[in-house]
């Protein structure tokens, strides 16, 4: 739509309220709305005034003033809300300059789509994420000076065999084998099947849905792919709609990467390619049927992966799951279907269409706009310098000796590690001020002061278990 459009639209589904949601910093979805009779054709040029300084990385109170201006293209007919609503997806502009705003995280892919017309290399980058997700029937956590726990339940949870459910009917999926039972051990059908429906009326493609392979609930919906800032708004209207339907049927959704001990944990394998027109540039004769171009990429993200997983693997949780012999993608190398491989092929069609690369280490805690950008400016970096990735890795990483192993390279081991990775490493990111320094040293000092070091410094309840008769 454009805002014509949209007004039309407001009128036609006698909406009360327009609804503004946007991205923070770290990766969360914010919002606020007005009455439907407050929007006209200027909205869409003039935006809305708005505190910026109390959003997560933003602004500092003494220049806190923001604008919030709604991409028309993005309206669609909030399902949530009591009262007719329209959403419209928005971008963040300084009020004085008119400019985006370098933090904001749309602008920032936005500009990475800019780039990569720039470059001539091609016209559209396109990305398909796979987020898994656990839906739970309980969550409790707390944390304090003298205090820490959490409890997770799942009426699926292979440890509520012995519960007095009256009664309990079992069906329980056990650690590492819920990929992919039918119902009544597939819980969730009905629950994904409600999402998937919720979806397609907002205007989203979904290919597929399934329970995926831990117990407890673990769950997956496969968008179909699309450019990288209409697939990044579509994620996070995923996550939105999982969130709500699961609330409505008294459950809860998390996209924590690794909510339960000794199971697998979420992750989001992000498939990319590259188009020049109705020309897909990733399909050739080379490796695995694909182009120099292609390969070129997988070098580029396989030389910035460390510094890449600092915004795709964005949490001190994020390395609960990145650990070999949970099919972590953990080895930073590259292969037609080894699944530990931090980049796969995909073999399923011969068709050149088809043709993409899958990025496995990112996680769907993370920020998709920066991280679709990271990726595609490393994948970039690596086709304008014809980077080589080196042979691939065909052999089942767990059978190999010793000597052989050591030669592979994993991602890093903790976001402390990452987040040193992106201080040396993010010259490529700055490449047409996609990302700015300040966007770069503002995420390290964030992520280091209210992650890293909030979670380093207190006990872990397990240390009690290891070390209080010491």
């Amino acid at each position: 739509m454009d805002a014509k459009e949209v007004l039309k639209f407001i009128k036609e589904k006698n909406a009360r309220f327009v609804d503004f949601k946007f991205m923070d910093f770290i990766g969360t979805w914010q919002h606020f709305s007005v009455p439907a009779a407050e929007v006209s054709e200027s909205s869409f040029e003039d935006g809305y005034g708005f505190d910026g300084s109390s959003i997560r990385g933003w602004q500092a109170i003494n220049e806190s003033d923001m604008l919030i201006l709604p991409d028309p293209a993005t309206a669609f007919l909030d399902p949530f809300y009591e009262l007719p609503t329209v959403s419209l997806t928005s971008t963040i502009l300084d009020p004085i300059t008119k400019e985006p705003y370098s933090r904001d995280p749309r602008s920032i892919a936005l500009k990475a789509e800019s780039y990569l017309k720039s470059t001539g290399l091609a016209d559209t980058a396109f990305f398909g994420p796979e987020a898994e997700f656990f839906c739970f029937d309980n969550i409790q956590y707390g944390s304090g000076a003298n205090h820490a726990f959490y409890n997770i339940d799942s009426i699926e949870g292979i440890w509520n065999t012995g519960r007095d459910e009256k009664p309990n009917l079992g069906h329980k999926p056990r650690h590492k084998e819920g990929y992919f039972p039918c119902p009544p051990s597939d819980e969730l059908a009905n629950f994904r099947q409600d999402v998937v429906s919720t979806l397609l009326d907002l205007g989203i493609h979904v290919e597929a849905h399934h329970h995926e392979v831990a117990t407890g609930g673990q769950c997956e919906i496969d968008l179909r792919f699309q450019p990288l800032v209409k697939m990044a708004d579509a994620l996070m209207t995923y996550k939105y709609t999982a969130k709500n339907i699961a609330k409505k049927r008294g459950k809860t959704v998390t996209f924590m990467p690794k909510p339960l001990f000794g199971d697998n944990g979420s992750g989001m394998h992000v498939h990319v390619s590259l188009w020049k027109g109705s020309t897909p540039l990733f399909a050739g004769s080379g490796y695995a049927g694909l182009s120099d171009m292609a390969l070129n990429f997988i070098g580029g993200l396989l030389k910035h992966a460390a510094s890449i997983l600092a915004f795709a693997a964005p949490g001190t949780n994020s390395y609960r799951r990145l650990v070999p012999g949970y099919e972590a993608p953990v080895n930073l190398a590259y292969s037609q279907r080894n699944r530990s491989a931090a980049c796969r092929i995909p073999m399923y069609s011969p068709s050149p269409k088809a043709k993409r690369i899958e990025f496995r280490p990112p996680d769907p805690s993370c920020n998709p706009y920066l991280t679709f950008a990271a990726i595609l400016m490393a994948g970039l970096d690596g086709v304008q310098n014809k980077i080589d990735p080196g042979d691939p890795l065909d052999k089942n990483i767990y059978d190999l000796p010793p000597e052989e192993l050591a030669a592979v390279p994993s991602v890093p081991g903790s976001l402390s590690e990452a987040l040193d990775a992106l201080e040396k490493d993010h010259q490529y990111l700055l490449k047409g001020d996609v990302f700015t320094q300040d966007v770069v040293d503002t995420w390290i000092e964030y992520k280091r002061t209210n992650e890293v070091d909030p979670v380093r410094l207190r006990p872990h309840p397990h240390e009690f278990f290891l070390y209080f008769d010491a």
